[in-house]
């Protein structure tokens, strides 16, 4: 499921973001990179153990945290601690990869996350910069994707993917990835069907509507039976 997840950061969060990025110091991308994608990865990278990074985690988190399509959608088991890119001048493309499907967290206690969802949280506006594109490649072609600050695409880990050189200034974003407590894409995205059309049948019947009442049965049971929690 490709999603298009709208306003995760508000104006104040993404205005505090932008203005601790511009007093970030940035180093090579490919520290992140598995070796295939290290062939491909041209870009610049917020260090991970950087007081920016640290900082800029906790606006995206606080985001993520109260966003109810978020949560519908990728129904978050573990999150990987999001992390920061810029592309532009040199460093301005990453060809076509796919994201390593176990990743170890910061910390060195060996935990590990499967990569089930990949995000991407764009922090520039369209306007600030050429190309930059996020291409991401599914059963119906290739899907390009540039998004207003402070939106947020999520898209299947096994997806092959890409980021289109950027022509005229820089294309700044957060990346990262999350483990679901629901592992298949399939059964992920009916059950955001689901509750998507369950939150509408609400709106216009009310919560105690026996329909209501009935399906919202019916979902937390295919909750129950898919995830795990």
């Amino acid at each position: 499921m490709l999603l298009h997840v709208k306003q995760v950061l508000n104006a104040d969060e993404l205005r505090e973001a932008r203005a601790i990025l511009a007093r970030a110091t940035w180093g090579d991308g490919r520290v992140t990179a598995g070796v295939q994608s290290a062939q491909a990865k041209n870009n610049e990278q917020l260090p991970q153990d950087a007081a920016e990074t640290r900082a800029l985690q906790q606006i995206v988190l606080g985001g993520l945290n109260r966003h109810a399509v978020f949560f519908s959608a990728a129904l978050p088991k573990r999150v990987f601690p999001p992390l920061f890119n810029r592309y532009g001048g040199a460093s301005n493309a990453f060809g076509d990869h796919v994201d390593n499907a176990i990743r170890f967290l910061p910390g060195g206690q060996g935990d590990r996350i499967r990569t089930d969802v990949s995000c991407t949280l764009f922090l520039a506006n369209p306007d600030e910069y050429d190309g930059g594109e996020l291409t991401v490649e599914d059963t119906f072609g290739p899907q390009r994707i540039k998004l207003p600050a402070g939106d947020m695409v999520l898209y299947p880990g096994t997806s092959v993917h890409r980021v289109e050189p950027v022509t005229r200034g820089h294309r700044v974003a957060s990346f990262f990835w999350l483990e679901s407590m629901v592992r298949s894409d399939e059964q992920r995205r009916l059950l955001f069907d689901m509750d998507s059309h369950l939150m509408r049948l609400r709106t216009s019947v009310g919560e105690t509507d026996p329909a209501v009442i009935g399906l919202t049965g019916t979902y937390h049971n295919l909750l129950r039976l898919w995830a795990d929690a």
